[in-house]
């Protein structure tokens, strides 16, 4: 009898995971390893500030001052959480004011010719990405400078997530940059089809999101989590 072949399962991140079954293709096979990637996006110059940041001396530590609301002492999980709720309501419209929520409507397209553009949803996919790259960057930034004030490891840690941050930053983004033109082809596969796939397309482009906000998490995830050990 003859079988039909199975996709091969993927354990990689979220991310990959989602675009390959919206884009229905075998992301199993296109992962490259990590020392793969890391030898193509660092070149000698990055090594160079890697190593000083890994075995330079452990920056100085000014001395302690009492810890004031809102302060980089202060800084903490409930921070990291208040932000991560923050985006994740941007991106499925819940637990923000009426007037500036992205409803997710029950009519079809063509209700609303715009929605049957593309274009409109990837503007509204690219001012997401730059909420969520300006939230997490300001986020970092409070995280290493809480870091900066405790020990020197700590002090470290927070100097080489400033480095890995320059070298690997725009590398990132340039990546993230080209997921909502991945879209485009299950959009229109949906389109053509007939029924309510307005929302469908909205809540696959929000599983999008959201996994692409776990992975651009994961630094802050990992600062958070020195600062709990100190």
């Amino acid at each position: 009898m003859t079988q039909v072949p199975q996709r091969t399962g993927f354990s990689g991140p979220k991310l990959l995971r989602v675009l390959a079954r919206l884009t229905e293709t075998d992301a199993a096979g296109a992962v490259p390893s990590l020392s793969a990637v890391m030898s193509r996006w660092l070149g000698w110059t990055d090594a160079i500030a890697l190593s000083a940041a890994l075995n330079g001396s452990p920056p100085e530590v000014p001395s302690a001052a009492p810890a004031r609301p809102g302060s980089e002492r202060g800084i903490g999980d409930a921070t990291g959480t208040h932000v991560r709720a923050m985006l994740t309501a941007a991106i499925t419209g819940q637990g923000m004011p009426s007037d500036s929520r992205r409803r997710m409507p029950t009519r079809t397209a063509a209700s609303d010719p715009a929605e049957a553009d593309f274009a409109v949803h990837r503007q509204r996919y690219i001012a997401l990405q730059q909420q969520m790259e300006r939230e997490i960057a300001g986020l970092r930034g409070r995280l290493r400078a809480a870091l900066a004030s405790r020990t020197p490891q700590a002090a470290r840690l927070a100097m080489l997530d400033t480095v890995m941050e320059q070298v690997l930053g725009a590398r990132e983004q340039a990546v993230l940059a080209a997921v909502p033109g991945m879209l485009e082809p299950h959009f229109t596969r949906l389109r053509d089809a007939e029924g309510a796939w307005l929302n469908v397309f909205r809540r696959d482009m929000q599983s999008v999101l959201l996994a692409e906000l776990e992975i651009r998490f994961q630094p802050v995830d990992a600062l958070l989590a020195a600062l709990r050990e100190i």
